[in-house]
């Protein structure tokens, strides 16, 4: 007995309207935000098992994101991370309007709220480029000793004290690592700006800095040694740290910055792949295309993407800056 074809069949064949009304087009980014969501959720998983393994090492959120452009020497932990929210979750707000405006097919009102949104997500890229900039540059730099710990500087008072301020210009030769000389195990992308020995040397002559390990105490901060300690801790220095990377960084744990580099990154992907669909829709809505279909249905799938964006950069403020 042969099956009978419905018009509700044709329809799910057109991409007309499926179960509950939902089109076959936003039925299938539906499965890719499911998708993508069970993506992001491991990632920040592994995450939190690694903080939670290492947590006594971990690097203080509030020390490494303290920096807000044309703002030097002050310390504004998060200032600047909670703008680049407020900017996304705006960005989000006005995709809303957007899609409001389609339903009403209003073309000029479509176009104006996706250009607020496109300037958002471009102005959220830049300022996670610049946060990127100065978690690669560092500002303090640190030590890490032979067995892989992270030690900083500070004075009496506790206060962060950069290499260039006691490290002593020494009359030695650097070499480079480098992979090819068959000596060392992996290539050194640049030469800091100071060595060990001008480290330790400057460190020696002035009696008023100390040590502070990446261990956090009780209290929630790290671990400050005293002068005769950290006089013997600093012995074990092995490399000059400044900034970070994927080998090593001056914040504390190695894990911290390839956890950041690749979540943050990977949002980051999934902002600008949005900001040029947005683009994409946005000189469609200009042309007039969807005014002609008479449906505005591609801005509400685009915004759909847009808003998961946006929720999966709740979650990772919330992990990395806040808890």
């Amino acid at each position: 007995m042969g099956a009978t074809v419905t018009n509700d069949d044709h329809a799910l064949l057109d991409g007309g309207s499926g179960p509950m009304g939902v089109t076959y087009g936003k039925m299938m980014m539906w499965f890719f935000i499911l998708s993508d969501a069970l993506t992001f959720s491991g990632f920040l998983a592994a995450y939190g098992f690694s903080r939670f393994k290492f947590i006594e090492t971990w690097p203080i959120a509030d020390e490494v994101f303290n920096h807000f452009p044309f703002a030097h020497g002050k310390d504004w932990p998060m200032i600047y991370v909670a703008l680049m929210t407020f900017i996304l979750i705006f960005s989000s707000v006005t995709m809303v309007l957007a899609v409001d405006a389609g339903h009403q097919l209003k073309k000029s009102k479509v176009a104006f709220y996706m250009f607020l949104t496109i300037i958002g997500g471009f102005i959220f890229l830049g300022s996670q480029a610049w946060e990127w900039k100065n978690f690669i540059k560092g500002e303090f730099g640190a030590v890490e000793t032979t067995g892989g710990s992270i030690l900083q500087f500070v004075d009496n008072k506790g206060e962060r004290v950069a290499l260039h301020s006691f490290a002593k210009v020494l009359p030695e030769e650097r070499e480079q690592l480098q992979r090819d000389k068959g000596f060392w195990f992996m290539d050194e992308g640049s030469l800091p700006s100071y060595s060990v020995n001008e480290v330790i040397e400057g460190f020696k002559a002035n009696p008023n800095l100390l040590i502070r390990s990446e261990v956090i105490d009780k209290d929630k901060k790290k671990t400050i040694l005293t002068r005769e300690a950290s006089l013997a801790r600093i012995q074990d220095a092995k490399y000059v740290v400044e900034g970070a990377n994927l080998v090593r960084n001056e914040y504390g744990h190695k894990t911290f910055a390839n956890f950041f580099f690749f979540i943050t990154g990977f949002h980051g992907f999934h902002v600008f792949t949005g900001v040029l669909i947005n683009v994409i829709i946005f000189f469609n809505v200009i042309l007039g295309t969807y005014e002609k279909r008479r449906s505005y249905e591609m801005v509400e799938k685009v915004g759909l993407y847009w808003h998961f964006v946006d929720l999966v950069w709740v979650f990772v403020f919330t992990f990395f800056y806040l808890v």
